[in-house]
């Protein structure tokens, strides 16, 4: 199973330092433009607050097509910042949306996951759905990216790789965590990426 976490970072900061008229409005904004900028079927398992846990079960889409789509969430999550900014310009606290909200996206490879329904959502539960959302706290250098498991490399065959692809932007990472362990990942900064 693929998960895919789009998460929007700077999003503490924003509700402390913002109004509840302001930020009741521009986060759920947001969550919405990522999904439904949503274009390889992925499914919502949860809305977290500040993220939104996709899902797909099955064969995994190409790499080539997870990169886009990870890309097109950080376009349309832009356009919608800049829309929120000219809507909210003479709010008090409106230039801040730019300023401090950003998109960060964690894919990873699941096993031994299971569903349960509740009401008319499906929760996920399993190791690597724990796993997943620790890997949102990492100590990656960029606040705007796209991590990639090492679980979810091992997946794919990287070996035809274009030097001028988007995987030769491909940085590793690796982070300890409590309970788990350490894991690693590739990661890519989504700035200079979405300027190709």
């Amino acid at each position: 199973m693929l998960i895919c976490i789009p998460d929007i970072s700077g999003f503490t900061k924003f509700m402390s330092e913002t109004d509840y008229e302001l930020n009741s409005k521009v986060v759920p904004s947001l969550l919405n433009e990522i999904i439904y900028s949503n274009k390889i079927g992925l499914k919502v398992s949860e809305i977290e607050g500040d993220a939104v846990l996709f899902f797909k079960r099955g064969e995994l889409p190409p790499l080539k097509n997870l990169i886009t789509q990870c890309q097109f969430f950080y376009k349309q999550f832009h356009k919608q910042l800049a829309t929120l900014n000219d809507d909210f310009k003479n709010n008090k606290d409106g230039k801040t949306i730019s300023e401090t909200l950003g998109l960060k996206i964690v894919l990873h490879y699941a096993e031994g996951v299971d569903s349960v329904q509740i009401g008319k959502h499906i929760k996920l539960v399993g190791e690597d759905v724990i796993v997943a959302h620790r890997l949102l706290k990492n100590k990656i250098d960029c606040e705007e990216y796209i991590l990639l498991s090492n679980k979810l490399i091992k997946q794919y065959d990287l070996k035809e790789a274009n030097p001028n692809d988007y995987l030769a932007q491909l940085k590793q990472g690796k982070d300890y965590y409590e309970h788990i362990g350490e894991i690693q990942y590739s990661y890519i900064d989504l700035k200079p990426l979405i300027n190709n």
